[in-house]
């Protein structure tokens, strides 16, 4: 991977940290940081010993504030059309099969927000804000604001938070199922730290199934969704951590998984 302006890029163990690196202006999305988002998220969907995710933001303000809004005047629709980072980092993040979490250490904002509707979980500092603000600069959420908020907090819910352009707190977010866990923020590393933890204590090859089926239940009719659950619990069957797995629970001791 070439050398980064806009992200920091760090290895603990099986879990890597991405963080956007722009606090000078709220960590906002340029198209430099979207394509250095993209190139860090592809380099962590090949790495086999890579098992989990954690997106966060740089310094104590954002994590977040979405586009950077210096970039809109220049821009007509057939601009828009053409740049494959409108969606592709969202769209990744949702199908990189490893869980993806966002660590939310302020503002998430348009397409801030957007990254964190696309992360598997969710751990917000209790200071954080959310929002889809677009509205209020002339455009609609394009990165899956519209598709993916809707189906996490209800069509009523979303499209007054869309119509208006208002912020909801952490303590909102929370109650609305928007995120997982809100700490304080000396706590927020750790209890990200504990999350990733948790779920590396499973197997890796059984987490990306997991995804896989899950993201499916949001895209199907329950009868398809059904049915590729089925499909997806069979192929367990075929992996050496499902027998690891099994075999440990028997014997009564921790599993070894070796991701296959």
């Amino acid at each position: 991977m070439p050398e980064l302006k806009t992200i920091l890029f760090e290895k603990k163990g099986h879990a890597t940290w991405i963080t956007l690196n722009r606090p000078e202006v709220l960590n906002a999305q340029n198209d430099l940081l979207r394509n250095e988002l993209v190139e860090a998220l592809e380099t962590v969907g090949r790495d086999d010993d890579v098992h989990a995710v954690v997106i966060t933001g740089a310094g104590d303000r954002a994590f977040s504030a979405g586009a950077d809004i210096s970039e809109f005047p220049k821009m007509h629709p057939i601009d828009v059309i053409k740049l494959k980072w409108v969606k592709r980092p969202y769209n990744m993040i949702r199908l990189i099969p490893k869980p993806v979490i966002a660590a939310v250490n302020g503002l998430a904002l348009g397409g801030g927000c957007e990254i964190v509707l696309a992360c598997d979980c969710v751990i917000a500092v209790d200071s954080a804000q959310f929002g889809q603000p677009e509205i209020r600069v002339g455009v609609i959420p394009g990165g899956g604001g519209t598709q993916i908020l809707p189906r996490l907090i209800g069509e009523k819910r979303a499209k007054e938070l869309i119509f208006s352009g208002r912020f909801i707190s952490a303590a909102e977010a929370l109650a609305m199922g928007l995120v997982n866990q809100v700490v304080s923020r000396d706590k927020l590393v750790e209890a990200t730290d504990k999350m990733v933890g948790d779920f590396l204590k499973n197997s890796p090859a059984i987490l990306k199934l997991a995804k896989i089926a899950v993201n499916r239940s949001l895209d199907t009719s329950l009868a398809v969704g059904l049915e590729c659950e089925r499909e997806l619990f069979a192929l367990c069957f075929g992996t050496e951590d499902q027998k690891e797995g099994a075999k440990a629970f028997l014997e009564k001791r921790k599993p070894s998984y070796k991701g296959v």
